[in-house]
């Protein structure tokens, strides 16, 4: 029988015959939607004898396989004087560049579909046809072969014979990898406490191309409980690969360590780890040009051996990717990108999904029968703000206008006019609007058709960075405004001689949805996914999507809770509070030795109740969180939380910031935490845009806007505290909104032993006990 295989006709003949140079070009998304436009536009001038957008399919046997092979030509013309098979690109370039030598992969494309065609159709000869449209000007340049089906034949054979050497060793590999999962059991003897309900629900959500939205607390064991049966599906047919996403360096350790795990169990599995560009570029002064940088000269000459070698080992992490793009002289970047294409699991940022930035477009121009892993969930929210909005500032335009106008006129011209159009903006004193700022656009879309023309004389002025950078701020923000709905909102701001607009996307659920749409199933999973149904209406959920609140699986009694309901942090209360806070943290520490996080809204408040606390306690050992802490700086202060302290230690920290969550500061290296404050924005425009929208939408503005983030960072700091089922510790909650009804609804089901305070003086008999009872 034969081995069945499946396989694009794109990734086939890119394969096959890619060669030369690593260009990374201007048009490489950054222009997609006009090229889908103009694409569209050729497509109706076509006439009644033309079919666009025909997918096709054949199946190839050879050397034992059976090779399904699919794609979609762009347009077919039938009429009496025969098949004409036609293949479509865009282009920014003047046409007097392009000839009919330019890319030879676009003929092969065609030859392709032109073959499927014959040999369905039993034609004896066909004619390729490609068509070069200019994104300006929509002017074409077509070039047209007669090709017999023999001629055909030949060429499409040659390419899967190649293909299949390598397919071959592809088969093998899935051959073992499923005989491995197959043979794959549980790693641990019995499953926690809620891990086996997860497991299940995980693994009938992705077999049945459903949502799933898990809150599960801390030691449920999330990661193995969601890639366990993920793994599993893929003998169900589920396509490759499982995409593991998350947004911290720690959780993507994490789930590393949980697939070695695996491995060393038995599991053979193909993993690739993600890390961005910036970090893992050779030559980060230079261009990313193969006049500039020797790896993306000849890249694809070097790219077949650089495969081949890495194959060999399973789980390619950063080093690995670095070592053997560094071996081989290609870009470690574009090599990790390069080995999504063959990997069964890609763990990396949420970004690489669904930032339109920077999104994996081999995976997601289309979509495919993939499913998402979608852990730390909560943290999507703001980040799905962010990369669905975009941003510009009018002092960006005029400085560049002042830096090229001289040896760039009309460029030059054009920003200005761009200048002028945000002084408009400016008079007519815009704060916040539901509709898109379309007088901008047209402006905006001349300085991107100047500055391309510029970037293909591949000259180097000093602002030639500095329009780079503008160049893709212009084309994020006008991507942006194709999206633009009533999920969105554009708002003003005139800091000095300065005018900001930005299209703000307030509810970035349709946006998430549309990406969803491009995979089969989706788990997203957090600790702190409360209240659900927000996060499921906020995360591109439905209300058949399924849902799932496992319990805490440590004893309740190993958590001394207690809340402080006397004292206010509202910020016009916060000089009132600083002693009585000074005073519960003392005794908390006094309770017993050992270290302590405390948790603050702001830095200014954690600097006035730090200054009280030393003047109080100038024995005590006090850390502090300070802005734009490094690598190093994080590290030292995690590391001064030692087992078995001599004397305690105080961290003073930022309530959400990044000791907040994603620490695991297990036994006794941590024994309890303050929160002060219930963890509330700051107030600010964006803020208030999107309290206005969802009390419109769901009259709950402050909800969500306010409170459900607030909470989700309270949560987050509080589960620091238990990590293992054999942590004790102690969490002291600051602030009278923690006992009002609204609040005490987002408490965890765990949480039903609060001792609720009137004051500090129940503090110290309430830990006696405690820590006595250990």
């Amino acid at each position: 029988m034969d081995k069945e295989l499946r396989v694009s006709v794109r990734t086939l003949v890119e394969f096959v015959l890619r060669q030369g140079d690593l260009r990374m070009g201007f048009m490489s998304g950054s222009r997609m939607a006009e090229g889908i436009y103009a694409h569209q536009y050729l497509q109706k001038e076509r006439g009644a004898d033309y079919q666009p957008e025909v997918t096709l399919r054949t199946t190839a046997y050879q050397d034992g396989f059976s090779l399904e092979i699919h794609g979609r030509a762009d347009g077919i013309f039938r009429n009496e004087s025969g098949v004409v098979i036609e293949e479509i690109k865009s282009t920014s370039l003047d046409l007097d560049l392009i000839d009919e030598s330019y890319n030879n992969l676009h003929w092969a494309q065609a030859q392709c579909y032109a073959y499927i065609v014959a040999n369905q159709e039993d034609l004896a000869q066909v004619q390729v046809q490609l068509t070069y449209i200019q994104l300006e000007t929509h002017e074409l340049k077509e070039f047209r072969k007669s090709l017999s089906r023999e001629e055909l034949e030949f060429f499409f054979k040659d390419l899967v014979e190649r293909y299949c050497t390598w397919a071959h060793r592809l088969s093998a590999w899935t051959e073992q990898r499923n005989e491995s999962i197959s043979r794959l059991e549980f790693p641990y003897p019995a499953y926690r406490k809620g891990q086996r309900e997860l497991v299940v629900a995980v693994y009938k959500t992705i077999k049945e191309k459903h949502k799933l939205y898990v809150q599960a607390p801390t030691g449920i064991g999330k990661t193995l409980g969601t890639i366990f049966p993920a793994l599993k599906c893929l003998l169900e047919g589920l396509e490759t690969p499982i995409f593991y996403l998350t947004a911290k360096t720690i959780t993507r350790t994490v789930a590393e360590g949980s697939l070695l795990m695996l491995q060393q169990q038995g599991l053979s599995l193909k993993r690739v780890t993600l890390t961005a560009k910036d970090k893992v570029c050779f030559c980060p002064e230079c261009e990313c040009t193969p006049e500039d940088c020797s790896y993306a000269k000849g890249y694809y000459d070097r790219l077949g051996p650089a495969l081949e070698d890495i194959f060999e080992r399973d789980h390619w992490n950063r080093e690995q990717i670095e070592n053997c793009a560094r071996n081989h002289g290609v870009c470690p970047f574009e090599f990790s990108l390069e080995l999504t294409n063959w990997t069964d699991l890609v763990i990396c940022d949420y970004n690489y999904v669904f930032d339109p930035r920077v999104f994996l477009k081999r995976f997601f121009l289309e979509g495919g029968d993939y499913a998402f892993l979608i852990d730390e969930a909560h943290n999507l929210v703001e980040r799905a703000r962010e990369m669905f909005s975009a941003e510009l500032n009018k002092e960006e335009f005029l400085h560049l206008k002042n830096l090229v106008e001289d040896q760039e006129p009309v460029l030059g011209k054009r920003l200005q006019t761009v200048n002028k159009n945000f002084l408009k903006l400016k008079k007519q004193g815009l704060e916040v609007e539901k509709d898109a700022p379309t007088a901008l656009y047209s402006s905006l879309e001349r300085v991107v058709n100047e500055a391309e023309k510029f970037f293909k004389k591949e000259e180097t002025p000093p602002w030639k960075e500095k329009l780079t950078e503008l160049y893709f701020n212009i084309q994020a923000f006008l991507r942006t405004a194709e999206s633009y709905d009533e999920h969105y909102l554009t708002y003003y701001q005139y800091p000095e001689q300065d005018v900001r607009v930005k299209l703000f996307c307030v509810d970035p659920s349709q946006q998430l949805a549309q990406v969803l749409n491009k995979g089969r199933a989706a788990v997203f999973f957090s600790a702190t996914l409360s209240p659900l149904e927000y996060f499921i209406q906020v995360l591109g959920g439905e209300k058949e999507s399924y849902k799932l609140q496992l319990p805490s699986p440590f004893p309740h009694e190993n958590l001394c809770l207690m809340l402080q309901k006397q004292i206010s942090t509202k910020y016009n209360q916060r000089s009132l509070s600083l002693d009585p806070i000074v005073e519960g943290i003392t005794q908390l520490v006094q309770g017993k030795t050992g270290n302590y996080l405390v948790y603050f809204p702001s830095y200014e408040y954690l600097e006035q109740v730090r200054e009280r606390l030393l003047q109080a306690h100038p024995e005590f050992k006090v850390l502090t969180q300070t802005m734009g802490m490094t690598e190093a700086d994080r590290e030292e202060f995690l590391e001064a939380f030692q087992e078995e302290p001599r004397e305690s230690l105080v961290g003073l920290a930022l309530l959400g910031g990044i000791f907040g969550e994603g620490i695991d500061l297990t036994g006794e290296r941590l024994s309890g935490a303050v929160i002060i404050g219930v963890g509330l924005p700051q107030i600010g425009t964006e803020r208030d845009i999107i309290r206005a929208h969802f009390q419109e939408r769901y009259g709950q503005g402050f909800e969500f806007a306010y409170m459900y983030p607030g909470m989700n960072k309270v949560l987050q700091a509080c589960g620091r505290v238990i990590r293992t089922e054999q942590d004790r510790g102690a969490i002291l909650l600051i602030d009278e909104r923690f006992a009002r009804l609204s609040y005490r609804r987002l408490f965890p089901k765990e949480w039903h032993a609060i001792h609720t305070l009137q004051d500090n003086s129940r503090i110290p008999s309430l830990l006696k006990a405690f820590w006595e009872s250990s």
